[in-house]
């Protein structure tokens, strides 16, 4: 009787589960900030990858959306193109990561500019209290 080996299978499958294990988070990050720490209830698990817009300790702002996500833009920039996504996609959610150095009135001016682009709601990404 003629009889299938699953084991070789059952290999590739472990090996896939952890290169996306491994692989997973790292896509989630975009520039690298040192986030304030609050005492918050987490967002609700959204089905769709959040648009994630990142201000460094110097102030510069970066998107994790196109090609190269490590390059600076300007605040037209992202407006822009936070507004294109959103036109074709109304409920895609959009995080801000501002690094606790930078001053409060720039976090909220672009969080003012993306609204205005568009999206219906900017979340404050921030780590809990330790």
């Amino acid at each position: 009787m003629a009889d299938i080996n699953v084991v070789p299978y059952i290999d590739v499958m472990l090996v896939l589960l952890i290169i996306f294990m491994v692989t997973a988070p790292m896509l989630m990050q975009g520039v690298k900030v040192e986030l304030p720490s609050a005492d918050a209830d987490p967002v609700e698990n959204q089905d769709s990858e959040p648009l994630i817009i990142s201000i460094d300790s110097g102030g510069q702002l970066f998107l994790n959306l196109g090609e190269d996500e490590k390059q600076a833009l300007t605040l037209a920039t992202i407006t822009q193109r936070v507004g294109a996504v959103i036109r074709r996609n109304p409920e895609k959610p959009v995080l801000v990561w501002g690094d606790r150095a930078v001053p409060y009135g720039e976090v909220v001016t672009v969080m003012a500019a993306v609204q205005e682009a568009g999206a219906a709601s900017v979340g404050l990404v921030t780590e809990p209290p330790q």
